[in-house]
């Protein structure tokens, strides 16, 4: 470029500051991009890419969108991954001689949104911040649209993959030093999500300390629990500074900092949530089909986004768990109660995110009126809550603030239909102040007057032609035809000449379009002075609004529950700190709410570590092993989130973690074929599971050839039963029956079966667990079912049969190779590794005559081929 005019020397001085991001440089009514931003945002945006010096050396891309329309063009580059950094003027250009000032004003990443076309209202919006502190990691999660601040310290790479996939945020934020340590390790949770690295001073534990101790005014972070937690400190702080850094404005409605733990909560690991399906399908990534999908009749956006987070962090404190159980069962036994309690949280708008808007200055008059709307249906609300008589209830009805002052002040103040615009007027009430009624009243009599004023020249003048006019060039004129200029009073003075008229002005008209003019330019600047000063006071009592969204939420996620519970039949589980997990008539409540057409058969089940341990699952594909074994990891955990459960009955001691090895599939991301995610899942759950956990393995070791496999399932299921550090209640399903005489030999594994019936080759599914091991897979007649040829079929038979009857003939050829419709062919024997004929053991058997044999010598000749063997 050769030498840049005043205008792109400042637009590069601007980027340079934001080289990561697509600069929106405000121009006039639009906002401008330039040279490679250009280039990149007009091909997403699918928008006119042109040019400055077309055809020149000096020639400069350039795109535009404008000003007032400009968000759904900034939501799409942040979706397809690309930072937007807003650039304003922020200088009147009618007071500016030269170059208007103008600076970011704001930074707009998937992780920092505010706006609610961007937002999904019942998921959280996280930022997330990782550090790494000594021998310890930090988390810091930020939610700007709500004002969510919270942290934690975890061990290891591995718990940092548990609270991503736990939390999903839609950025993640790392230290450059920590960068490419935790991509290679985190690649796979990475995956999607825009990461951003800060320097390594951001996180450094002194300075993020003072930047925590700044932004709360306090000397000490006991209150907020992390004081001994210098990674979370460090993430916390770094966590600020970049809320600070994107949002260049107050962010007050972060009025807390919240420590959790990783250990008050049930352990979930990827695995273990994607094979759930809790808050997602497997297929296809929807809510429908999910736990979440049939659970949730949330009717706010609060609990819609409480109940996902309660989803995925599962409670492990007994006394909390029977709580929400006891709260739940006293709505469902008060169904008046309930469901008026749903009537009016249905018309509260989502108070988090309204609160946030407020405080960082960004709501409009309709966020007020909807605040307004929210507000008015507390003192019913509160009225319906105080008839609880649980602990949980009666707590959560004295946290809710009825919020009258700030009802008050926003019913007095705000107009019911004002404008989304804030400098068009409109805004507030009439009543509310009195210089604004007076301008009002101003602006109302000279629009009158000036109606008046033309009937009245008309009269003077006689010219019936005559019309007073208005535009925001010339402002109010007389507008007469040039036939009847003739009739033109001297005092008139010409202000402009058209092709068929003259324009004039009087002094009398001049001196009310000051009046008039002036006074409705101060009444839109006073409406938007008093419009500021009310959102400001309401941005005061945020704190308030926040706990009381706080209870809604919740309230909102126990009515749910409630009515669910009432509709579905859901009784409420027994709870202890038991070993025991026993489940009477309990249903899939995913399959259960899809209404499939076939009735579900409820089965039962008994864990314990003291008896029952490890059940051996046995059956054909689309028994329902696995569904099965899915429903009894499902009731666990909606019984440890606060619901109550499909069953007769469940007594449910609590569950420290839930793993799940189920299904087969690559994960081409982190170059692993199907076996080794077999594999590694496995090797997760033996290395971390404990004697509270539940376990859930489907078909261990298929992945690999049938003697590995078999070998490998029987080993891992002994493992699970003979290692006093695991020992944990485990369902393990497989084809392997071999596995079935682990029963002989382990006393706390038992054998169970899907059961069957088999009619004419055929069979039916009865979908009924049942003790003992099954006697076939029926593999074959469930292909039949897939649809596969005839031919297929039959052929599949008889190598069943061939296999069946021994795996090699004496001749050493493999038996599934012969067939009924093929004359056998003798082949050329094996290697000797296959030739029975040179087996010692058969050679010293063919020599026995067991017809003289006696006790003795038969003792010794067994021992003989024990030695042999």
């Amino acid at each position: 470029m050769a030498t840049p005019t005043p205008m792109m020397r400042q637009y590069l001085e601007i980027k340079s500051q934001y080289p990561d991001a697509i600069l929106f440089f405000r121009l006039g009514d639009f906002y401008e991009m330039f040279l490679d931003d250009a280039v990149t945002a007009a091909r997403i945006l699918d928008i006119t890419l042109t040019s400055r010096n077309k055809n020149s050396d000096d020639e400069v891309p350039l795109c535009g969108v404008p000003y007032h329309s400009a968000q759904p063009y900034i939501a799409k580059l942040v979706a397809s991954g690309h930072k937007v950094a807003v650039c304003e003027q922020v200088e009147d250009p009618k007071s500016v001689k030269g170059i208007v000032k103008r600076d970011v004003v704001r930074v707009v990443t998937p992780g920092m949104v505010l706006e609610s076309d961007m937002l999904t209202p019942d998921e959280n919006n996280f930022l997330m911040v990782l550090a790494h502190c000594d021998s310890a990691y930090g988390v810091a999660i930020v939610d700007i649209s709500t004002g969510e601040f919270r942290v934690t310290s975890v061990e290891s790479p591995a718990d940092l993959g548990r609270e991503i996939d736990g939390n999903q945020p839609r950025e993640i934020v790392l230290c450059e030093c920590d960068e490419e340590v935790l991509r290679d390790q985190l690649a796979g949770h990475f995956q999607e999500r825009m990461v951003n690295v800060l320097p390594e001073w951001v996180f450094e534990g002194e300075d993020a300390q003072q930047r925590l101790y700044r932004f709360f005014q306090c000397d000490s972070l006991d209150a907020f629990g992390c004081q001994q937690l210098p990674a979370a400190i460090c993430a916390a702080g770094a966590a600020l500074y970049y809320v600070e850094e994107t949002q260049k404005n107050t962010v007050e409605h972060i009025r807390t900092l919240k420590t959790y733990h990783v250990q008050d909560f049930m352990v979930l690991d990827e695995a273990t949530r994607r094979n759930l399906e809790l808050t997602a399908t497997l297929i296809d990534g929807k809510r429908q089909g999910s736990l979440l999908g049939a659970l949730d009749r949330t009717v706010t956006a609060m609990g819609g986004r409480k109940l996902r987070q309660w989803i995925n962090q599962p409670l492990i404190d007994c006394q909390a768990i029977v709580q929400r159980h006891e709260l739940v069962s006293e709505l469902v036994d008060a169904p008046l109660l309930r469901d008026e309690l749903g009537q009016c949280l249905d018309d509260v708008y989502d108070l988090e995110r309204l609160s946030a808007r407020i405080s960082m200055a960004s709501a409009n008059a309709k966020d007020l009126v909807a605040l307004r709307h929210s507000l008015e249906q507390l003192p019913a609300i509160i009225a319906q809550a105080s008839e609880l008589q649980s602990t949980m209830g009666t707590t959560l009805a004295g946290e809710i603030d009825p919020l009258d002052d700030v009802l008050r002040l926003i019913s007095a103040s705000i107009a019911d239909n004002p404008p989304f615009v804030l400098r068009e007027g409109g805004l507030i009430r009439d009543g509310y102040h009195e210089e604004l009624d007076e301008l009002r009243l101003i602006s109302r009599e000279g629009k009158s007057w000036i109606i008046g004023l033309e009937k009245k020249e008309r009269e003077q003048t006689g010219i019936n032609t005559l019309k007073v006019r208005f535009n925001k060039v010339f402002g109010y004129y007389i507008d007469v035809p040039k036939t009847q200029i003739s009739k033109v009073p001297e005092s008139y003075e010409r202000k402009q000449t058209l092709a068929n008229s003259e324009r004039y002005f009087t002094p009398e008209l001049k001196e009310y379009e000051d009046k008039v003019l002036g006074a409705e330019e101060r009444l839109v600047a006073l409406e938007y002075e008093l419009f500021q000063q009310i959102r400001s006071q309401v941005a005061a009592q945020g704190a308030r609004i926040q706990q009381t969204a706080e209870a809604l939420a919740q309230l909102d996620v126990m009515v749910c529950f409630a009515a669910v519970a009432h509709e579905r039949n859901y009784v409420q589980p027994v709870m202890d700190q038991g070993t025991a997990l026993t489940i009477e008539e309990g249903r899939h409540p995913v399959i259960e709410s899809m209404n499939l057409g076939e009735r579900f058969i409820p089965n039962d089940v008994q864990l314990d570590t003291e008896t029952d341990q490890l059940l051996i699952i046995t059956g054909p594909n689309m028994a329902g092993k696995s569904t099965f074994m899915r429903q009894v990891a499902l009731i666990t955990l909606m019984a440890q989130v606060g619901s109550l459960v499909p069953a007769k009955s469940a007594h449910i001691g609590v569950v420290d973690r839930i793993f799940t090895r189920v299904g087969a599939s690559d994960n081409l991301a982190r170059g692993q074929s199907t076996f080794m995610v077999e594999m590694s899942e496995t090797a997760n759950i033996l290395n971390h599971a404990t004697s509270r956990s539940l376990i859930i393995l489907d078909e261990i070791g298929r992945g690999t050839s049938t003697f590995d496999g078999v070998s490998i399932a029987w080993a891992v299921a002994e493992y699970l039963h003979d290692n006093d550090q695991v020992a944990a209640k485990t369902l393990f399903a497989t084809h392997y029956h071999e596995l079935t005489d682990l029963a002989l030999t382990r006393e706390r594994i038992a054998n169970f079966n899907i059961a069957v019936r088999e009619w004419n080759d055929q069979i039916v599914f009865l979908r009924k667990i049942v003790a003992g091991g099954a006697s076939h897979s029926y593999g074959i007649q469930v292909a039949r079912l897939a649809g596969l040829p005839d031919a297929v079929i039959g052929r599949a038979k008889e190598v069943l049969a061939n296999l069946e009857g021994g795996e090699f003939s004496t001749q050493g050829e493999p038996r599934l190779a012969r067939s009924r419709q093929q004359p056998h062919q003798v082949k050329s024997p094996q290697m000797s590794l296959f030739n029975a004929d040179d087996d010692p053991v058969r050679q010293q058997l063919q020599k026995v005559d067991v017809n003289t044999l006696s006790p003795l010598e038969a003792l010794n000749l067994l021992d003989e081929l024990k030695k042999l063997l």
